[in-house]
């Protein structure tokens, strides 16, 4: 004789369906979860890199840029064409790796870029001199320019 079941009620088979259904789609969303982490990880990580490799250019840079202010100083005192090829080249160097100099010369003076070491007469807030050249790398201030700025009366220091 077969077994009636009551209306509305499943056979045993139909509810392990049921749970196995269930236990399928949990898992199927554990494992999309653990994919997506994975994947930010992979992401992170390559970010985290990439900034690794720019601090470490970043600290090298500000290590060798005294020496291009060396070479700046002397290209004031003495006009040698190997000189001016030297700067020229490791400024095309710098460039290469997103370190830009920061234009002050006949400049308003910007304190997010410029850092004023002196003032003197001239036209306000114009910068007159550049005591030492400034350095942005990557769209961010590696180094101030130095500057002196103008300013219509120079008071003196008492």
């Amino acid at each position: 004789m077969k077994k009636k079941h009551a209306t509305g009620s499943e056979s045993p088979l139909a509810r392990r369906e049921k749970k196995l259904e269930i236990q399928e789609n949990e898992l199927e969303n554990l494992l999309k979860r653990a994919l997506a982490d994975y994947q930010n990880l992979e992401k992170r990580t390559e970010e985290e890199r990439q900034e690794w490799i720019k601090s470490g250019n970043r600290n090298l840079i500000l290590n060798l840029l005294p020496v291009l202010d060396t070479l700046f100083l002397a290209q004031k005192h003495i006009q040698d064409e190997g000189l001016n090829l030297s700067i020229q080249k490791f400024l095309d160097v710098l460039s290469e790796e997103g370190v830009s100099r920061i234009k002050t010369e006949n400049e308003v003076f910007n304190p997010n870029t410029m850092e004023c070491v002196s003032v003197k007469a001239g036209e306000e807030n114009k910068v007159l001199e550049e005591v030492r050249s400034g350095f942005i790398m990557n769209d961010r201030v590696l180094r101030p320019a130095q500057v002196v700025v103008g300013r219509q009366q120079v008071e003196s220091l008492k």
